[in-house]
């Protein structure tokens, strides 16, 4: 089914590299989700196996795919610089939602808890779970600090934002795969 799955994402993809309504640019990620999901419970052994390890994926997905998206769209306003931010402006919110849950369910049991407290190694004295927390630390603060880039109207602003979603990029990435190294 994953595989099924982004095979058809390519192929509409691809459809999609025309002119199209709006209504079926949906369908993509629509059955992009289903694979995520698929593979997430593939990768899990199986709904009944591990909810919290299907969960992990999910919104793994969706977190890291929104904080590429973001840095890139914030890449697009450079070099299109007459387009409305509503949409950088959006997709910078869903990160300010997004991340609080991905912090919560790699917290979740056996989780970077269990590394920040040594029950669980791993194998630089704890130094990885201090790493990960800086990480989901310092991402926090870079998109309260986007967010606050792009309040302002100057295009010098949105130059500043796309820089912060740079850096962004690099510790969500460092949120999301320090913790699963670690747990794997």
């Amino acid at each position: 089914m994953r595989e099924g799955a982004s095979l058809i994402v390519a192929a509409l993809a691809l459809l999609t590299l025309g002119k199209t309504p709006p209504h079926r640019l949906l369908i993509a990620p629509l059955i992009g989700g289903i694979g995520v999901l698929a593979g997430a419970l593939d990768v899990a052994g199986g709904l009944g196996d591990s909810l919290l390890a299907t969960f992990r994926v999910v919104i793994g997905a969706m977190f890291l795919g929104a904080i590429t998206d973001a840095m890139l769209l914030g890449h697009w306003y450079l070099v299109q610089p007459g387009m409305p931010r509503s949409i950088l402006n959006e997709l910078v919110d869903a990160l300010r939602w997004i991340l609080p849950i991905e912090i919560v369910v790699m917290l979740m049991p056996t989780g970077m808890i269990s590394v920040l407290t040594g029950s669980v190694d791993d194998g630089w004295n704890g130094t990885l779970g201090w790493f990960w927390v800086a990480c989901a630390i310092t991402t926090a603060v870079l998109i309260e600090v986007t967010r606050a880039a792009l309040r302002e109207r100057s295009y010098s602003a949105v130059m500043a934002a796309t820089g912060l979603l740079y850096l962004a990029i690099l510790t969500a990435f460092g949120t999301d795969l320090v913790a699963r190294a670690v747990l794997a």
